[in-house]
């Protein structure tokens, strides 16, 4: 049976840029079912006890950082730690994963795209020029999903992931949840390969 995982991101998420094509890697070699599933945070952290980054305490602040380049290096990925458009309304952009995921469109390569866009390149996510850019260059109709992006149903739905991911106990982004267990956080993705490579059951909370 095809294991099924809910990938629980945003897009303005630097961990979640650093484990995205690691994910894949895993999710591709394990034959496993991805459902992507972009979250507010805005939203998720009040429920879950979190904070926005500015309102950590700074030694937090600063520790992100050295456990930034520590990934960065470990998986090989390049990133600019202090992007010009950070933070930036991600919003739309989340959107258009929700959408382009119940569309069965390239969700995968659209969400590499967009993290390259804030953690590499410098642009900002927020501007609809530069989602397009990145949907016409998926060869996808960048114009109709934009809009489309922007009604009131997607919105909802951005709401409901992230709603869901509370009930889950995602309480940030990435949360990878298989069989019901969430594995919080890129630095978790060995873990969650060992649990679909032994095929394990799931574990749960002991409160």
């Amino acid at each position: 049976m095809t294991a099924q995982i809910d990938y629980f991101y945003t897009h303005l998420s630097p961990w979640a840029f650093l484990g995205h094509q690691e994910f894949l890697r895993i999710a591709e070699k394990y034959d496993v079912t991805v459902t992507f599933r972009p979250v507010n945070l805005a939203v998720l952290f009040p429920l879950t006890g979190g904070l926005p980054l500015g309102k950590r305490h700074p030694a937090r602040q600063k520790y992100r950082f050295i456990e930034l380049q520590r990934w960065a290096e470990k998986r090989g990925v390049t990133m600019n730690y202090k992007p010009a458009h950070f933070p930036t309304d991600i919003a739309l952009a989340d959107a258009i994963a929700i959408l382009l995921q119940e569309q069965g469109g390239p969700v995968g390569a659209y969400s590499q795209k967009v993290f390259e866009a804030v953690w590499q390149k410098d642009l900002d996510a927020a501007g609809e020029n530069v989602l397009s850019d990145i949907l016409k260059e998926l060869g996808l109709d960048a114009d109709n999903l934009i809009e489309a992006a922007k009604s009131a149903d997607m919105l909802e739905a951005y709401t409901v992931n992230s709603r869901m991911a509370e009930k889950a106990n995602a309480v940030g982004s990435p949360t990878y949840l298989l069989n019901s267990e969430p594995f919080w956080g890129q630095d978790r993705l060995e873990l969650l390969e060992d649990a679909l490579k032994s095929g394990r059951g799931p574990y749960e909370s002991l409160e």
